[in-house]
């Protein structure tokens, strides 16, 4: 009697997404891509840019901080996007991205804002420095009539401090870190999906 082989599954499509994304960290082309992932996931795409930049400051730390700045670019004009979005466009694309686009639901909405009526500047920067899907909140102040100023400069502040705080941990902490990361990458990246899809389970308790 022989033992079967083990049956492989096949990743869904989002962990395909999130091994694609990986994969531009061993590419020469990892930091414009990582440019043009951080610009898309402001407004539509679904996997963070911080799994790249992280990736891409591990192999390469003294970059570290030029990672976290194209990041950093990319978000904030993505962040543009997807003002325009909300702004112009949303009655077009509104069943699109309520039936595709991850985290945007009616409820969603609802809770940015909220927010938004007691605090806009503050609410952009809480959802740009943390896992809380960033495009929503973007689309959202174009919709809810957010002054396009006001998310520029919070998006500016929280997104800089964001990738700027890994790519410290990164570049100082040296070899301690990048051992860690080495290590758990694919775990600490990942999470940061997971963590972002229940983000809005922290705006609720807020509320």
């Amino acid at each position: 009697m022989t033992d079967s082989a083990p049956v492989q599954t096949r990743p869904g499509p989002l962990k395909r997404l999130y091994l694609w994304v990986l994969s531009w960290a061993d590419s020469r082309y990892g930091t414009p891509a990582l440019f043009v992932i951080a610009f898309a996931e402001s407004s539509f795409f679904p996997i963070p840019p911080d799994v790249l930049q992280i990736a891409l400051s591990v192999g390469r730390p003294k970059r570290s901080y030029l990672y976290a700045l194209t990041a950093a670019a990319g978000s904030v004009l993505g962040g543009i996007l997807g003002w325009y979005i909300g702004h112009a466009l949303w009655e077009s694309l509104e069943s699109f991205f309520f039936e595709y686009v991850p985290g945007f639901t009616h409820e969603n909405f609802g809770l940015v804002k909220a927010r938004y009526d007691e605090h806009a500047f503050l609410a952009i920067f809480g959802a740009a420095f943390t896992p809380i899907p960033f495009k929503v909140f973007t689309i959202a102040s174009g919709v809810f009539e957010v002054a396009l100023g006001t998310l520029v400069l919070a998006s500016t502040i929280g997104r800089s401090a964001r990738f700027l705080l890994v790519a410290t941990a990164i570049y100082f902490l040296g070899p301690q870190v990048k051992a860690l990361l080495d290590r758990y990458l694919g775990i600490a990246t990942f999470a940061l999906l997971v963590l972002g899809v229940g983000g809005f389970l922290a705006i609720k308790l807020l509320l």
